[in-house]
């Protein structure tokens, strides 16, 4: 099942899976939109992306690791 932008725990939970040992806060907003657009089944035209996104992704993220 595809998920989109406004899914953001599954994004969070995705990426920590696809890179269990990067720093989330060590990845610019750039680059991280580019993992997320590369994970499996993430659906680019759902949703809308932007710097707010981003952030939450990032900090759900790192609570993901710890």
């Amino acid at each position: 099942m595809s998920y989109g932008w406004n899914d953001v725990q599954r994004i969070a939970e995705e990426l920590y899976e696809a890179h269990p040992d990067t720093d989330p806060y060590s990845v610019s907003f750039v680059k991280l939109q580019q993992m997320i657009q590369q994970l499996p089944d993430f659906d680019d035209t759902s949703g809308r992306v932007g710097e707010k996104v981003l952030e939450a992704v990032q900090t759900l993220w790192a609570d993901e690791i710890d």
